[in-house]
């Protein structure tokens, strides 16, 4: 049987219907590569191993798909903790991460930490970070007994471990569960219809609030994304007025985002929206209202109109590219 590190970190990584690894993927291994060893996990994704060990992953355990959403992963999963004996588990705070962490933690009886946004490590064990009540608090949570398992918020991550140039791939045998899961019916990937990057996990945002006015001077909010290769965030205000779908959303009840950098158009900066965002690593506010609460967690801001400051904004950001 092979050795593990005693300070091994159990890294689930997920897979894009492209097949590649999705973004989280690197700041996951960072984040693991600051407490301990990192050990990925893939299931049903063997080729995307080398990819793994690029991000900083030494070694590498490899599962079949297995039948059903969800389970496979987890039965995949429990198996590599049983093997491991990890001091930690990450996983994407996404969809498919935070149903394999809720299950994992429920057949383990482990303790569970959710979207956290940094970990780090004590003389007692892991540590997750947490940034709670609509961003007022910054929280340190941990588990009196075995392993936490945390699902880590996309982006909020910069840490980045060093590349494996040999890693050590393994196939885990795993023991099917049996449990229920959801028949995976026809599988079809959704068209793209922009070439933006997805707001989940960005590096850039720019997001735009009611102060566009309609949904034609929201064009500028997408205007200034596309010179700064930014994804399109909105706040609730802007959904509501049907400015943009609901899926641009940043906000307690929307997409949380931790970007390098986040423009806030014309958003006043109510605490449901800063519970999305305020995490961001620089926040740029642009308002005409200098008491908008926004300007209180913004690094840089502009009291002005936005569409006097926004356009020149936007032909600096071109004229700088020539």
């Amino acid at each position: 049987m092979a050795e593990y590190a005693k300070d091994a970190v159990l890294v689930l990584l997920e897979a894009t219907p492209a097949g590649e690894l999705t973004k989280s993927a690197a700041g996951l291994i960072g984040a693991a590569s600051q407490v301990g060893t990192p050990i990925a996990v893939l299931v049903g994704a063997e080729k995307l191993a080398h990819d793994a060990a690029a991000l900083g992953a030494g070694t590498v355990l490899v599962a079949p798909a297995g039948e059903g959403l969800t389970v496979p992963a987890v039965d995949a999963l429990a198996a590599a903790v049983e093997l491991v004996d990890p001091d930690a588990v990450l996983t994407a705070h996404s969809i498919e991460g935070r149903e394999v962490a809720g299950r994992l933690a429920a057949r383990r009886r482990s303790g569970l930490c959710v979207d956290a946004i940094g970990v780090s490590r004590d003389d007692e064990g892991v540590i997750a970070h947490h940034s709670v009540y609509g961003g007022s608090y910054d929280v340190d949570a941990s588990v009196t007994w075995g392993a936490p398992i945390i699902t880590v918020r996309q982006g909020s991550i910069e840490a980045r471990a060093d590349a494996v140039a040999d890693p050590v791939i393994e196939t885990l045998e795993v023991a099917p569960s049996g449990r229920k899961a959801a028949a995976v019916g026809a599988v079809a990937e959704a068209a793209v219809s922009s070439s933006r990057p997805e707001l989940r996990g960005a590096a850039k945002v720019v997001s735009g609030g009611r102060g566009l006015g309609s949904e034609e001077g929201f064009a500028l909010v997408e205007q200034l994304a596309d010179a700064l290769g930014a994804a399109v965030g909105a706040s609730r205000a802007a959904v509501d007025a049907g400015y943009v779908p609901a899926s641009f959303q940043v906000g307690q009840t929307g997409v949380s985002v931790s970007p390098q950098l986040y423009i806030a158009l014309g958003i006043s900066g109510a605490i449901q929206h800063k519970a999305g965002m305020q995490t961001a690593k620089t926040i740029v506010a642009i308002n005409k209202d200098g008491d908008a609460p926004i300007f209180d967690i913004a690094d840089f801001g502009v009291v002005g109109d936005l569409f006097t400051v926004v356009p020149q904004l936007i032909a600096a950001l071109e004229a700088k590219r020539k």
